[in-house]
């Protein structure tokens, strides 16, 4: 999903309200290309509505994550959000740490690993961080 009426059609089937904060928030992430953190939602949306609150925001960005809108991703930094690519199929991800480039990871390594009979799988989370060539190469053009 990429366009803000993608979106908006998204919240829109599913039964959500779509308010104009809603719509405001779907042309951010439409706009962006990264990751942004709940604070940067926070901040931007904080510029056109005042009183607004951080956890209304953060409701709202966990809200679009379960209607499959966003992606959640745990940096060490803390939690960011994306829009959810366009892959169908079942897949993880490869992230670059400094410019939030993200390449699929066409196989699940769920299928190769041994899980005990005694537990129940209900839900995985796989990403490999990194940097990308062009990250790199700017890395390593500014060392001595």
């Amino acid at each position: 999903m990429h366009t803000v009426e993608e979106i908006v059609a998204r919240m829109s089937s599913q039964g959500l309200r779509v308010t104009d904060q809603r719509k405001t928030l779907a042309k951010l992430f439409a706009d962006s290309p990264g990751y942004l953190s709940p604070k940067d939602v926070y901040e931007f949306m904080g510029k056109t509505y005042t009183g607004l609150s951080f956890d209304t925001v953060y409701r709202n960005l966990r809200v679009m994550e379960e209607l499959g809108v966003l992606e959640q991703v745990v940096f060490e930094e803390g939690v960011k959000f994306k829009l959810h690519c366009r892959e169908h199929d079942h897949h993880h991800h490869l992230i670059c740490l400094q410019c939030g480039l993200t390449y699929p990871i066409t196989f699940c390594p769920m299928v190769q690993t041994a899980v005990p009979d005694d537990f129940r799988v209900v839900k995985h989370k796989f990403e490999v961080f990194g940097y990308c060539g062009t990250c790199e190469q700017e890395e390593t053009a500014t060392q001595p």
